[in-house]
């Protein structure tokens, strides 16, 4: 129960509800109590949770890929960013018993129309990552379309990439990556965009590798 020191002006002190009055050094101060969570977080809420969040710390630091990589999906107020945490918390995401993971062959970086290529492989050599595709082109692919190629390293949640890397009709690219990334594990990917950008293929996982 409270108590009115100066009548109904006045402050008081003690519990009135959810209200708490107590004074300090002649200063009376009014407030609220804390309240108690009547419905603690879920397993399935926790899940959730860690899903948003593991998949988009992954994401923060592709963002110009996304970008352009998601651009399509970038509607009804929903930005590229958005579409992309959307379908790889849906479709990439291994659950165990006592948290979540990254499930990196099946992250998609790109989702779009574009023809991405035939054969493309990846290979650690000297310090750099080798991404090499058939350059033959079909349906709406053109040998001036270019590549982007990333490179994330999973034990220092950091990637390198180039978006702008070499034209389809080259055949082939490569990327250095940080010598401290050594004896590391990375996973590649990599997308072809149109010319201008405005159409970027599906991303291909190009493999795990130790560096």
């Amino acid at each position: 129960m409270g108590k009115l020191k100066e009548g109904i002006l006045g402050g008081f002190s003690g519990k009135v509800g959810n209200v708490v009055g107590s004074s300090c050094r002649g200063v009376e101060y009014i407030k609220s109590r804390p309240s108690k969570m009547t419905n603690p977080r879920t397993k399935g809420q926790t899940k959730q949770r860690n899903k948003f969040t593991v998949t988009q710390s992954f994401l923060c630091t592709i963002k110009p890929i996304i970008r352009i990589g998601f651009k399509d999906h970038a509607i009804d107020g929903r930005s590229a960013f958005n579409a992309a945490m959307s379908y790889n918390m849906s479709n990439a995401i291994k659950i165990y018993a006592d948290g979540v993971d990254l499930d990196f062959p099946n992250i998609l970086v790109s989702r779009g129309s574009l023809f991405p290529a035939k054969d493309i492989n990846a290979k650690v050599e000297d310090g750099e990552i080798h991404f090499v595709w058939n350059p033959e082109t079909e349906e709406n692919a053109k040998p001036d379309d270019q590549a982007m190629v990333l490179v994330y390293n999973s034990t220092k949640t950091a990637a390198v990439y180039d978006i702008n890397a070499g034209k389809r009709g080259g055949s082939g690219t490569k990327i250095k990556f940080p010598e401290d990334w050594s004896g590391d594990v990375v996973e590649t990917y990599i997308v072809f965009k149109n010319a201008d950008g405005s159409v970027a293929s599906d991303s291909v996982y190009t493999g795990s590798y130790v560096v």
